[in-house]
């Protein structure tokens, strides 16, 4: 499968995007955001799929390049810049969508946003951003919305995969997403799975005490909903 690094920038500040793709001509996009750790082969991994089922898959880079955390205390630190300024959160997604929607083999019309834990949040953050998507998933994501400036009319569609169980994200937090999404007019739906975790979906994730463990049945189950839902939003 060709896969290739793509330089950009924000600022003075160097990143890396991760692309895979396997067809020539112009395919939809789908944005791959990173949990806290950073651009690690998990989410690189995911954008491989996402080219096996026909699209282009761009794990963005949201710390610069080669940088990853290798400790829940240095993920935490990483990720903290993002948590206080979320305009620096929403430029730093825009910078990597426009390295990625001006790839040749890209179809700039067709763009989706899927997120992870830290990157659920950014995928959210991107659709309040009102950036030109068609849709943006959560993935165990957090739903506190940035400051009310920064946001705009939100015209993806969104999709909410959570854990009933997840300690480190409530159903509260979730249902006061789902209000603000229904007072917003905004197409949404989620999908939450019983006995179910955060970080359900990582097959290298077991500290169920810290509230995080794969959940193999209901992964299998959410790259369903994902699948379903990309292909949905891209034949409009």
């Amino acid at each position: 499968m060709p896969t290739t690094l793509v330089p950009y920038t924000d600022g003075p500040v160097s990143l890396e995007g991760f692309v895979a793709h396997t067809i020539p001509e112009k395919r939809p996009l789908v944005i791959l955001c990173h949990a806290w750790s950073g651009r690690d082969a998990f989410i690189c991994e995911k954008a491989e799929m996402m080219a096996r089922w026909g699209y282009v898959g761009f794990a963005l880079d949201m710390y610069g390049k080669g940088k990853m955390g290798k400790s829940k205390e240095e993920n935490a630190a990483l990720k903290k810049p993002f948590l206080e300024d979320r305009k620096l959160l929403q430029r730093r997604l825009l910078q990597a969508y426009e390295a990625a929607r001006f790839l040749p083999y890209v179809d700039p019309e067709k763009i989706a946003v899927v997120g992870f834990g830290f990157g659920g949040l950014c995928a959210l953050d991107f659709a309040r951003s009102g950036a030109h998507l068609r849709g943006a998933v959560s993935v165990y994501g957090h739903f506190d919305p940035p400051p009310s400036h920064l946001q705009k009319p939100i015209g993806a569609k969104i999709l909410v995969l959570h854990g009933y169980d997840d300690p480190i994200v409530k159903q509260e937090e979730l249902r006061v997403f789902a209000n603000e999404m229904t007072e917003a007019d905004v197409d949404w739906q989620a999908h939450v799975y019983s006995h179910t975790l955060h970080a359900f979906m990582n097959p290298a994730v077991n500290d169920p005490a810290a509230g995080l463990q794969f959940n193999p049945v209901s992964a299998k189950r959410a790259w369903h909903e994902i699948q379903v839902f990309l292909e949905e939003v891209f034949s409009l």
